[in-house]
């Protein structure tokens, strides 16, 4: 059987057939043609973006490295450091840090969400009023020692924050609650 098998093989190498002259050329031709190779082209977009790039990197390494500037010497630098309520006395200060105390702990109950955005953004600067005003009146206290009505009225601030806080808490919940009703209702259609 293996002698058929060679004899097999020996009788068609004769008959082999050859390609036709220029195939591999006609063939590349063809394939240039279904799938034409583009030439890079030059983009002005591509360029741009690098430009972009590397212009937000400059300034981001600047910042990174940059090294304070002395100050002239005509420029005076003054940091004032205010008083506080527990700097005037023992008892204030415990007040002082049950409000700061009662404050921070409404902020964080707050949940925020994007449908409560508006409310809260019209607290939230009603409170940075009131912190400003909170400052100058340290700042009084500071210049000009510590008064009946200057430590009234930092008292003063500190309840109308906690007040506000709690006002909004008590409006997000019924803005929940209404929202929670009307989903309901809304279901049940």
């Amino acid at each position: 059987m293996a002698q058929e098998i060679r004899a097999l093989f020996k009788d068609e190498a004769h008959e082999q057939e050859t390609m036709p002259k220029n195939h591999q050329k006609r063939f590349l031709k063809k394939l240039d043609a279904a799938l034409p190779v583009e030439k890079p082209k030059f983009n002005w977009l591509k360029i741009a973006a690098s430009i972009v790039v590397l212009l937000g990197m400059s300034f981001g390494a600047y910042n990174f490295f940059k090294q304070d500037m002395p100050v002239p010497n005509n420029v005076v630098t003054q940091s004032v450091e205010t008083k506080t309520l527990g700097d005037v006395s023992p008892g204030l200060k415990k007040v002082e840090d049950y409000y700061l105390a009662s404050i921070n702990f409404e902020l964080s109950k707050i949940e925020y969400t994007p449908e409560t955005k508006e409310l809260f953004d019209g607290y939230v600067v009603q409170l940075e009023e009131l912190d400003k005003e909170y400052k100058r009146l340290s700042v009084e206290l500071t210049q000009s020692g510590p008064s009946e009505l200057t430590v009234n009225a930092l008292i003063d601030n500190l309840k109308f924050r906690l007040s506000l806080l709690y006002r909004l808490r008590a409006q997000l919940k019924e803005l929940n609650a209404s929202e929670t009703k009307v989903g309901e209702g809304l279901q049940s259609i």
